[in-house]
């Protein structure tokens, strides 16, 4: 397949998971991609996994001026023909032991670093162009722990239908990636026995009764940045072996 071929795109928290495994699939159907993120050892590892010249930049999505770096460092390439928001971390508290520095912390990295990034990169893309948001089955699941981070991800959900508006002039399309249980680094904050339990939970409520791989996810993803997805926007795609149906 060469889905991707004469295209280039942009896939921020794109050095691991779902974002590398898109990454790898773009680059292998004839795309130019370019990838973000912020630890430097996942970064060198994905460098390694992609073709030789592949565009592999550190950039903090949490930070205020991530956007308009992000966008100086690319402007000079020609435009973008699709942008794949990605980049983004999840972490548990009480609600009675939540603080204002970890609200602040993760509202900054998971919402207000998209929202900067279509502000400024929305300019970068092509007529025609598609967006995809990574979202979570978390914003639907009441799980008490993960209160903030599915707030995060509500927001996204939301915002990706008000960009699908306002981007649909251009023939920009935007629709929202919903993934549930994915085997990626994204619960790597949590001990062992403390991942196992919370998977474990997840997974009684999941019908195919299995955590999905990270290129399962990609896969649709990649459907949706491609021509083969020409007439869908305002969508939530999920990606989460049936959980959402309880």
């Amino acid at each position: 397949m060469d889905r991707f071929s004469g295209k280039r795109i942009l896939i921020t928290g794109g050095s691991s998971g779902m974002g590398l495994a898109g990454a790898q699939r773009i680059a292998r159907e004839g795309g130019d991609v370019i990838i973000t993120g912020l630890n430097q050892d996942h970064l060198d590892e994905a460098a390694a996994r992609l073709p030789a010249g592949t565009l592999v930049l550190s950039n903090d999505a949490a930070a205020p001026d991530a956007a308009q770096d992000l966008a100086a460092r690319i402007e000079h390439l020609g435009g973008l023909d699709g942008l794949w928001l990605n980049a983004g971390y999840a972490d548990v508290a009480a609600a009675t032991a939540t603080t204002a520095e970890f609200f602040d912390r993760m509202m900054g990295a998971n919402v207000r670093g998209p929202v900067l990034q279509m502000a400024r990169l929305g300019g970068l893309l092509k007529p025609g162009a598609s967006v995809v948001v990574s979202a979570s089955t978390s914003a639907y699941e009441g799980v008490a722990a993960t209160g903030i981070y599915a707030a995060t991800k509500g927001a996204l959900i939301s915002l990706a239908r008000c960009w699908a508006t306002a981007f649909a002039v251009q023939g920009i399309r935007v629709n929202s990636l919903i993934p549930g249980p994915i085997d990626t680094r994204l619960r790597d904050f949590m001990s062992v026995d403390a991942r196992r339990g919370f998977e474990a939970g997840v997974l009684a409520r999941v019908p195919l009764n299995r955590v999905g791989s990270a290129d399962e996810a990609a896969a649709v993803a990649l459907f949706l940045l491609s021509d083969d997805a020409s007439y869908v926007t305002g969508s939530q795609y999920f990606v989460d072996g049936g959980l959402a149906l309880h």
